[in-house]
C-alpha cells in the first residue's frame, strides 16, 4: 500500500509541475504582447494579471505540498 501512495505522488507532481511550467509560459507570452501592443487595452492587462494570477497560486501550493523542481 505504501508504494502505491508513493507512485500516485509521484505522478501527480509530475503532472502538477507541467501545468506550472504551462502557466509560467503562457504568463511570459502574456508579458510580451502586453509590452508589444502600443495602445492602451484592458483586456490584454486582464490576460496579464490571470495568467500572472494562475502562476502564483500554483507556485504557492508548491511551495505548500513540498514539490521541488529538480
Amino acid at each position: 500500500m505504501f508504494f502505491k501512495k508513493v507512485k500516485l505522488k509521484k505522478e501527480f507532481d509530475a503532472k502538477f509541475l507541467s501545468l506550472m511550467k504551462e502557466t509560467k509560459v503562457e504568463w511570459q507570452q502574456a508579458q510580451i504582447i502586453e509590452q508589444q501592443v502600443d495602445d492602451y487595452d484592458l483586456s490584454i492587462i486582464v490576460q496579464r494579471k490571470i495568467a500572472e494570477s494562475k502562476h502564483f497560486f500554483l507556485y504557492k501550493e508548491a511551495r505548500i505540498r513540498k514539490i521541488l523542481l529538480k
